[in-house]
């Protein structure tokens, strides 16, 4: 259930039974011919369907990132990572101040991992908390499935190509996209990623078929559901 139907009376009832939570963490950046809010669709998606039978409240998606290389894309917003890190502890120390105890972080943004040392260092300092970091489209089974379907999957590819993340009227290209491998190259400046990036999808086909991306939902919605339920001490 999501936070944002509840009231605060419901939540105070529900933590009177159990400690869980789902906070969702997303961006806003460009995501070639998809919504530039993909991640944060996704995050949040991925939650809500993965705790509603556990009836655990899912809170709104963080909808700002850490995504700096994108800002020659109009429409990205990134978040220094100070910032970022200051924003997600500020979170964590409000859900704990409530009573929430076990916590899921569903992360749909690779830029955001930071975040995930920074709630190492905050445990340290709140020993009865326990935390689950999640990168819900890497998570073994989920990248397993990817793998399976097909190989060539990146950033604004098919792979992030659901059907509640395209933007109707919108056409996808038909081809198979193969920029050169850029290992142990440095890194780009916004202006050097868009020119390197062109349209914004790293690498692969831009859309599959959507049985195909269901099969591959089903997947991680099962294994995010999973952590949820499991392994808590």
């Amino acid at each position: 259930m999501r936070i944002s139907d509840m009231n605060w009376m419901q939540v105070e009832a529900y933590l009177a039974h159990d400690d869980r939570a789902v906070l969702p963490l997303g961006s806003t950046e460009q995501h070639a011919y998809l919504s530039l809010s993909v991640d944060s669709i996704l995050a949040e998606r991925m939650a809500v369907e993965a705790a509603k039978p556990l009836g655990v409240p899912v809170f709104p998606a963080l909808a700002y990132g850490i995504t700096p290389y994108f800002l020659a894309y109009p429409g990205t917003v990134s978040l220094r990572v100070e910032t970022y890190l200051s924003v997600v502890r500020d979170v964590l120390d409000s859900l704990v101040g409530h009573g929430f105890r076990r916590i899921l972080i569903v992360n749909g943004h690779g830029g955001n991992v930071p975040a995930n040392a920074m709630v190492g260092e905050w445990l340290g300092s709140h020993p009865t908390v326990r935390v689950k970091w999640h990168d819900w489209w890497r998570a073994p089974q989920t990248w397993t499935a990817v793998q399976h379907t097909d190989p060539l999957a990146s950033h604004a590819s098919w792979m992030e190509n659901f059907p509640w993340t395209r933007l109707p009227g919108i056409a996808m290209p038909e081809t198979q996209k193969r920029l050169p491998d850029r290992s142990g190259q440095p890194a780009l400046s916004p202006q050097a990623a868009r020119a390197f990036y062109g349209d914004g999808n790293f690498n692969g086909r831009y859309q599959r078929p959507d049985e195909e991306m269901i099969a591959i939902w089903e997947t991680a919605v099962a294994e995010t559901r999973t952590l949820l339920q499991t392994n808590w001490d």
